[in-house]
């Protein structure tokens, strides 16, 4: 037989593809009573979680006065109230347990004098219902992401759950009704392996590589969500695609909102504080999307930085050198290394940098995956689960506030694993694959592998990178978007006549590289079609030629559907109003 065409064979109660935060939580809680594994495409700590660097949020208290509510009406706010407000409640009233939890793991935060753990400022954050910023954020240095990978991770070895790291999803398995199992393939020997598993759940992270300037890792291709959607799912809420301000001026690499929460702050080309004219009461520690759309109003008004005018300066004059050096030391290393600058002294190039995907596999707040519409109730997919950038739960509506993204990691890895675990040891039996598992994953395989094609996949990525940049951005039109739609067509169309150079089995990059990139593709297509439709501006969506929210037509979630011939159809499903406990925040003018 063709060894293209074996297929390795493993069976699990529970499976979890990804290994960043979300991942690992997840495997932890499944791991207490069914035998789990997890794939991954990196070595667990090597995942894109290690990046996070400001902190989990969390109203622990221990700085100043502060409690959940005030914690989910900043959130609530902060997705410009396209949050599902019940999940968010369940978030807030649940992140102070979760971090505690993870110290009582190990986790190495840092410390206030009294020995609590020490927590800073973070934009959107507010006491009072936004009467003033709040220290919220729990903090480990700026490496706080890194710290947490690396105590989940032990914890999950001390557990013993199985990892098989270097290896890709390729399909998801459904029979039955019910998500069954993942084919997946070894990217260091090569070769088809199929996991057999009574509950999946999708950790696999976000899609904010689809832009050419961004800060995420290169393995941040959107695999989870476009392999959903290959399987007849839907992706929600695509379109919303978060810019993070402080990216260092040609590389995204990220600088912390910390640094702003520690008394940092932006300047424009004549030297001026201008936050202060977005956002007069919170000025630098606004939310993301008011932070990055005031620093490309500036640029594009010719107060830019630099011979081209293009970018703005973050200072970090205020804060003493030795704070830095204790606090963010991370960051001092980036700007030394990425921009050449010593942040004690002078201040780092900025710009704002494609950084965190909204939208994604549509959950609930227990991490099922739903199918939902206007019509109806949401109906969970048995077996599946999804947690994470690369869910959409949605408790970040239509924009992120920082650090709640360690903490929906933390959360909902957490209830996803347990939830898995309940339903896997509910089942006597496995549900049976069927007899086509993992056909379309095998052909894609390969047809990149045998194909003789024009087209390579270096000139495709870099033409969608590039458009995407320029057409789907901080600031969109119809007509923007309109031309990168047709330009995403047409790539799509030079995909189908891709041809890869290494045809070996072990350690292709070239064949990886085509996979991501035909879900990226995939991807492109659907964030395009909802930005195109979403005739509005909300959060991380922003239209010039329709600037202002419209809660009367669009007070709800995009459902991208992938059809047959490969083309989007959009459906839409109502944004869950009602909490848990409290009563309904209401949509009203984000103030800061």
């Amino acid at each position: 037989m063709n060894r293209m065409t074996q297929i390795q064979m493993h069976k699990h109660d529970c499976l979890i593809v990804g290994a960043g935060g979300a991942g690992l939580r997840a495997a932890l809680g499944a791991s207490l009573g069914a035998k789990t594994a997890v794939i991954s495409q990196v070595f667990p700590t090597r995942s894109h979680t290690v990046s996070a660097q400001g902190g989990i949020g969390a109203s622990l208290g221990n700085v100043e006065p502060d409690n959940w509510y005030w914690h989910m009406y900043d959130t609530v706010k902060g997705s410009d109230w396209l949050g599902d407000q019940d999940a968010i409640e369940f978030m807030c009233r649940m992140a102070p347990s979760v971090v505690v939890e993870l110290e009582h793991m190990g986790l190495p935060f840092s410390r206030l004098e009294n020995g609590r753990i020490y927590q800073r400022m973070f934009g959107g954050h507010t006491s009072n219902f936004g009467e003033k910023a709040v220290c919220r954020s729990c903090a480990a240095a700026d490496r706080t992401g890194h710290a947490m990978l690396h105590t989940l991770f032990e914890q999950c070895l001390k557990n013993g759950v199985h990892f098989f790291n270097e290896y890709m999803a390729l399909e998801l398995l459904t029979h039955e009704g019910a998500v069954n199992g993942v084919l997946a393939w070894d990217m260091v020997r090569g070769g088809f392996h199929l996991f057999h598993a009574k509950s999946v759940l999708f950790a696999t992270g976000g899609y904010s590589r689809l832009f050419r300037t961004s800060s995420n890792a290169h393995i941040n291709t959107g695999d989870g969500v476009a392999i959903a959607m290959r399987a007849g799912l839907p992706g929600q809420d695509l379109e919303f695609l978060q810019f993070h301000p402080t990216g260092i001026v040609g590389v995204g690499n990220l600088i912390t909102e910390g640094a702003r929460g520690e008394g940092g702050f932006l300047l424009n080309g004549p030297g001026e504080k201008f936050m202060v004219k977005y956002a007069p009461t919170i000025k630098d520690l606004a939310s993301r999307d008011v932070v990055s759309r005031a620093m490309a109003q500036e640029i594009r008004e010719g107060r830019g930085v630099g011979p081209n005018k293009d970018h703005i300066l973050l200072s970090l004059e205020d804060v003493p050198a030795d704070i830095i050096r204790e606090r963010l030391p991370g960051i001092k290393e980036l700007a030394e290394t990425f921009a050449g600058v010593d942040c004690t002294k002078e201040p780092i190039p900025v710009h704002p940098t494609a950084h965190y995907a909204m939208g994604g596999i549509p959950t609930n707040r227990f991490a099922e995956v739903v199918i939902g519409s206007m019509d109806g109730p949401e109906t969970p997919v048995p077996g599946f689960y999804s947690a994470g950038e690369s869910a959409c739960a949605s408790v970040h509506g239509a924009n992120r506030l920082g650090t709640n993204s360690l903490l929906d990691l933390i959360v909902f890895g957490r209830v996803g694993g347990e939830r898995m675990r309940e339903y896997a040891n509910s089942l006597d039996e496995f549900v049976p694959l069927a007899e086509n598992a993992g056909a379309r994953g095998i052909a894609e395989v390969e047809r990149l592998m045998n194909g003789t094609g024009r087209e390579r996949m270096g000139a495709i990525m870099e033409d969608m990178q590039r458009t995407m940049d320029q057409n789907c951005g901080v600031f969109r039109t119809e007509e923007s978007l309109s031309r990168q739609y047709d330009i995403i067509e047409e790539l799509r169309k030079r995909f189908e006549d891709i041809a890869i150079d290494d045809h070996g089995q072990s350690y292709n990059l070239d064949l990886v590289e085509a996979l991501e990139l035909g879900h990226m593709l995939d991807l492109a297509a659907a964030l395009v079609c909802g930005a195109l439709a979403r005739t509005e501006s909300r959060g991380g969506h922003y239209r010039d030629d329709f600037d202002k929210r419209d809660d009367e037509n669009w007070l709800k979630h995009t459902q991208a559907y992938l059809e047959q011939d490969g083309s989007i159809r959009l459906d839409f499903k109502p944004v869950r109003l009602k909490p848990l406990t409290v009563d309904t925040i209401e949509p009203k003018e984000r103030v800061y």
